[in-house]
């Protein structure tokens, strides 16, 4: 799997069409739309973008997408790109050839609250579409339980593949094998969780995209939350703990630098996992998080040093986080071969 910052051939995304991600009025319907939107066209003006769209929004998503975004009709569930469709991976000794790692997908570890009759075939579909190589793997994972250096590391959570609601009984040798099949890593390094309101009901249970990034091989971007009264204070503190003794597949430590939480700590429904650290990188750009915040500048600025030459977009994603995620968790990116 390559790193997320090498040339992208395009990024897909999906259209929200039912359930708690339109939400249940009119104007919520139209928040959401506006936001999948906004990410959708600030992304294309760095690379091209496919959007699945559900067939009952055929007449709908078009009214909001830049009229250069490529639309794919077919039903799906949900709306969260990363989790539900493929992870791309490339073939080293073979130029020009894709893969799309099929994860099992069960809706978040079986979460009542999800549905995934559609959703759990929308990687085969999505490689088809790509014209990439189907790697079928029997693993639950998403796409947003990982993030790797494309030097052979990865970023994992015990709470997520370790979950029981997911693969009971795995153990840790039997993901990292896994891995290695399907990613080509040769390292893991387990982080012990997530931030507190992901592992909420209504959470991924500790997905690592909200957590920790790669900026580059060998230099990790870490969720700082520098507030003692907020619970992601004392998580970081073990996240920063871990990863500072953590080695890469080289055997080199890694760099940390610390991406501070949003002054914000609550919202109505309690302390809050806003984080800057879900953004997506696109050619040339980066599609960041914004939560009208008096940090977002300072996110940008610590974003533009971290990825040196690509021009930083911030989209209001509070209604995405509103919703379960952020931009990172409604893309994916397929690389160039």
């Amino acid at each position: 799997m390559p790193a997320e910052g090498t040339p992208h051939e395009r990024l897909w995304m999906a259209w929200p069409t039912g359930g708690y991600t339109l939400g249940d009025t009119g104007a919520d319907a139209e928040e959401a739309r506006l936001t999948w939107a906004a990410v959708a066209n600030a992304a294309a003006g760095f690379e091209p973008v496919s959007v699945v769209i559900h067939p009952r929004d055929v007449d709908i998503a078009p009214r909001y997408l830049d009229g250069a975004i490529e639309l794919h009709v077919r039903e799906i569930d949900d709306a969260w790109m990363r989790d539900t469709g493929p992870t791309f991976v490339v073939d080293d000794q073979a130029p020009g050839r894709l893969g799309a790692v099929d994860w099992t997908f069960n809706g978040w570890g079986g979460q009542e609250w999800a549905s995934w009759e559609h959703d759990a075939t929308l990687a085969g579909a999505i490689a088809a579409l790509a014209g990439a190589e189907l790697i079928e793997s029997t693993l639950v994972n998403e796409g947003g339980g990982i993030h790797v250096d494309g030097q052979g590391t990865v970023l994992a959570t015990e709470t997520v593949q370790l979950d029981l609601g997911r693969n009971p009984g795995l153990t840790r040798a039997g993901v990292e094998a896994e891995f290695a099949r399907t990613l080509g890593t040769m390292a893991t390094i387990w982080l012990p969780r997530g931030l507190t309101r992901d592992s909420n009901r209504f959470g991924t249970r500790g997905h690592v995209d909200i957590v920790a990034t790669f900026a580059a091989a060998g230099v990790v971007l870490l969720h700082d939350q520098r507030d003692a009264s907020h619970p992601d204070s004392v998580v970081t503190d073990e996240l920063r703990s871990v990863l500072a003794a953590a080695l890469d597949a080289n055997r080199v430590p890694l760099e940390l630098v610390a991406l501070p939480a949003p002054a914000v700590l609550r919202d109505a429904e309690g302390f809050v996992d806003y984080s800057y650290v879900n953004h997506v990188l696109v050619n040339g750009g980066v599609i960041a998080c914004a939560f009208d915040d008096a940090r977002d500048a300072d996110a940008v600025a610590i974003l533009s040093d971290a990825y040196p030459g690509r021009t930083v977009v911030a989209v209001d994603a509070r209604p995405l986080f509103a919703r379960g995620g952020g931009i990172h968790c409604i893309t994916q990116q397929q690389p160039a071969v």
